[in-house]
């Protein structure tokens, strides 16, 4: 079994699931008292969050980066980052250690097209639906067509994210809200919705959704196990 390294904290409300789901598959690949081999180095969400809004992205790398080296440092065998928007600083994660980083688009992609979809679409972080760290890696490296909401949808999402859900608050009010975005997007031909942002998966459920979610804290946790128990 590989030692997983997860780069946590963005928020830790979503890297505690990553915590739950690791060892719930682990344990139901190997049975018995078996557990997941992992480290996770938890960030001050706080600190990231400030470098995000004033655009200092670099900054925001240098803190992940020294995690990254922490886990490396620790024995872990690979990295995951906990969070969609943080991939944002990916490569520069990647190009500091020896140990591959599993990025979460790239899971998340292929389950999109093992389902046979072609048009998906994408909520997340204002960064992640509007910059194109992560759209046009789902466009150029697996031909997927991206719809994200309209600009008003946006902003309702990202406010959502950041004022409730990162902070563990669940609203029914906002759930609807939700609901009629991603019915939006259906109407506009998506064919299933990526969950863009590790917290969503908090707030929406498959059943909340006539076509196919892709809860990416879920999908990559899983990955991670496989890559994991791989060779």
């Amino acid at each position: 079994m590989k030692t997983i390294g997860l780069i946590g904290g963005m928020s830790w409300e979503s890297s505690s699931e990553y915590y739950r789901i690791i060892n719930e598959a682990v344990k139901a690949k190997l049975g018995g008292l078996h557990s997941a081999k992992c480290i996770l180095y938890s960030v001050d969400f706080a600190e990231v969050e400030i470098l995000q809004r004033q655009n200092r992205w670099s900054d925001a790398a240098e803190i992940l980066i020294g995690a990254a080296k922490s886990l490396e440092n620790g024995g872990a065998d690979f990295l995951i980052i906990c969070a969609n928007t943080m991939h944002k600083v990916a490569d520069d994660i990647q190009a500091q250690v020896r140990i591959p980083l599993l990025h979460i688009a790239d899971v998340t992609a292929k389950q999109v097209k093992q389902a046979g979809i072609r048009k998906v679409g994408l909520l997340g972080t204002r960064y992640t639906m509007e910059e194109d760290f992560y759209t046009k890696r789902l466009r150029d490296k697996f031909t997927l067509d991206v719809l994200i909401p309209n600009a008003e949808d946006r902003q309702f999402v990202n406010q959502v994210i950041f004022d409730e859900l990162v902070l563990g608050k669940i609203c029914q009010s906002s759930k609807r809200q939700f609901i009629h975005i991603i019915e939006r997007l259906v109407n506009k031909g998506a064919e299933g919705i990526i969950l863009g942002c590790t917290e969503i998966g908090l707030l929406i459920k498959d059943e909340d959704c006539r076509v196919p979610i892709f809860d990416t804290t879920k999908i990559h946790a899983l990955a991670a196990v496989d890559y994991s128990l791989s060779g």
